[in-house]
């Protein structure tokens, strides 16, 4: 596992830990993972985060994320 440079937090996405700068939202955490906010879902330290809240979640170090893309299609 890599060491986090000293001005990065180690968080856990998906049972992966990613290095990321400190006190940046969920929502800019949405798009640092390149993922369409519109289509997911997120579990935020075993809890349902509604979307209203991700602008103001600030992620710390070890926070927990569970990310649900949906998938259109038929």
């Amino acid at each position: 596992m890599m060491k986090p440079m000293a001005n990065e937090i180690d968080v856990h996405v998906n049972g992966e830990t990613k290095q990321l700068a400190p006190g940046i939202s969920v929502r800019a955490l949405l798009e640092h993972l390149g993922l369409n906010p519109g289509r997911v879902a997120i579990e935020y330290n075993l809890e349902i985060l509604p979307k209203t809240k991700w602008d103001e979640t600030r992620v710390a170090a070890g926070d927990r994320f569970e990310i649900v893309q949906f998938v259109g299609g038929g």
